[in-house]
């Protein structure tokens, strides 16, 4: 019978969390981004072969999206967010875990903290990429494979959307206006 546990890190548990990540951070500056990111996937492909909890899971998707939008050359990711991708999954590179990836349930609680705190961080990023992926699929499955979506395409839609509901906004609110003066 399984059983559920749950614990809330206050904040300086957090901040040593975040100290590890800093010089985890700090340490693989040494190391070319090809291998930053190499490494990060080799942990990602080491817990698809491990018997993990679903807590664990659910935060290794989101590092596996991190990892995607870094690969994709039709999101086009600017170099500063690269870097600041790059830097996070730095604590991934370190073979060296706060506990032991071996132990059975509880092996890769660290690296769930600390995905955690790197989607905390980069959450705006990874939310846009999600819709940009979503974006993509519907223009490919509506124009076929020779659409042409990249991150540009993609924020023109993005914007042209905005504008179109700020219109129907203030076509609402002038109609609204324009109601109660009659009556």
């Amino acid at each position: 019978m399984p059983i559920q546990i749950s614990f809330e890190l206050s904040d300086s548990d957090l901040e040593h969390f975040r100290s590890m990540m800093k010089a985890a951070m700090e340490k693989a500056s040494e190391y070319p981004p090809a291998e930053v990111l190499e490494k990060a996937r080799a942990v990602c492909a080491e817990m698809e072969q491990a018997n993990l909890p679903d807590f664990v899971k659910h935060r290794m998707e989101s590092l596996e999206t991190l990892i995607s939008a870094l690969e994709d050359p039709e999101w086009q990711m600017p170099e500063d967010e690269k870097n600041e991708i790059l830097t996070s999954l730095a604590y991934f590179s370190e073979p060296e875990d706060l506990v032991p990836d071996n132990i059975p349930g509880l092996g890769y609680v660290d690296d769930a903290i600390m995905i955690e705190l790197v989607i905390q961080e980069l959450s705006q990023d990874l939310a846009a990429y999600k819709q940009f992926c979503k974006y993509r699929t519907t223009e490919e499955n509506r124009r076929g494979a020779e659409a042409n979506v990249n991150r540009d395409s993609w924020l023109t839609s993005k914007r042209t959307e905005l504008r179109s509901q700020m219109r129907r906004g203030r076509s609402k609110g002038a109609s609204r206006r324009l109601f109660s003066r009659i009556m």
